[in-house]
């Protein structure tokens, strides 16, 4: 069945407007500190890596896959990020990629993005970067170890993520802890799964073929504009698969509703592409394509840019 991706992230209503400013400061913060961060450590080889990563991991996010008892979920794609390119420029990876999604796609609240960044972006990578290298290091860097801790590092990023997300529930009356956190982190225990196989699968992929892309360090990866061609033509291949997404309720939803809290939900101001259909198109599923393939190119200029400018700036002669 074609399917438009439903939406993912905490929409406005979900959390008091006391919760959602905590969390757009806390995330300000550490974002600004990322883009510090990244401007001090940005190597040759982030730069072409971070705009076609972020374009990946958005046409990834629209393909949601079903889990168990009408439910879905969805890669996220911090643990990749943070794998190929470490914790800071993963942070900034996912926050263009959440932004975009609010602010084009009205997929999660203006309000909320803040806790989206947060959740998506921060603990999703700091969660992922801690479990990798302790898995890494017992390991031994053995093959199977590495993979395993490319699992488990996804796998747990998602499970905390749904943890800080039924805590926020939580924290704004919308649900009591006692069922919130629990239920969030249930069925979050087996979309985790995905996304560790998920990561699992891009990690052995570069293993075989590109295991510079998995080397951390400043040196320039071979064939830079391969690597655009390649990553942009990958992403153009999930968004033209994007329509058939399931339609079943990812966790969020599916907790939203068993709790019969979604009339709480408040529509976005903005309608630019709701529901990832360009408007004007006829046809469902090309709709979709086409807010695919205009979403992945925004995401692609913005993380880019974002990481041009860092490089640049940290080349500028000091005075």
């Amino acid at each position: 069945m074609l399917a438009s991706p439903v939406p993912m992230h905490i929409p406005d209503g979900f959390l008091s407007v006391l919760v959602a400013l905590f969390f757009w400061a806390a995330t300000a913060i550490v974002v600004a500190y990322a883009l510090k961060r990244v401007n001090t450590d940005l190597g040759e080889r982030q730069v072409p890596l971070m705009g076609v990563l972020a374009a990946c991991i958005f046409a990834g996010q629209m393909l949601n896959f079903n889990v168990a008892a009408g439910t879905s979920g969805h890669l996220v794609g911090a643990a990749l990020a943070t794998i190929m390119l470490g914790p800071w420029a993963s942070i900034l990876i996912m926050t263009c990629v959440i932004a975009v999604q609010g602010l084009i796609f009205q997929d999660g609240g203006l309000l909320a993005m803040g806790a989206n960044i947060f959740n998506m972006g921060i603990v999703a990578t700091a969660v992922a970067y801690a479990t990798y290298r302790l898995v890494a290091r017992l390991s031994g860097g053995r093959a199977g170890g590495m993979l395993a801790a490319a699992f488990l590092s996804a796998w747990a990023s998602i499970v905390v993520t749904s943890l800080a997300v039924g805590l926020q529930l939580a924290l704004s009356g919308t649900s009591p802890a006692n069922l919130a956190i629990p239920a969030m982190g249930g069925v979050h225990l087996l979309i985790g799964i995905g996304e560790g196989l998920i990561t699992v699968g891009a990690v052995s992929f570069l293993r075989a073929t590109r295991r510079d892309m998995l080397e951390q360090g400043t040196a320039p990866v071979r064939g830079g504009r391969g690597i655009l061609v390649a990553g942009l033509a990958l992403a153009l291949a999930l968004a033209v698969v994007s329509p058939l997404a399931s339609a079943d309720p990812d966790g969020l939803e599916w907790f939203a509703e068993q709790q019969h809290f979604t009339n709480r939900q408040v529509q976005s101001p903005i309608k630019l592409i709701p529901d990832y259909r360009l408007p004007g198109i006829g046809s469902e599923a090309a709709a979709t394509i086409a807010s695919g393939v205009v979403g992945m190119l925004i995401v692609f200029g913005a993380a880019g840019a974002t990481a041009y400018i860092r490089r640049n700036r940290k080349n500028l002669p000091a005075h």
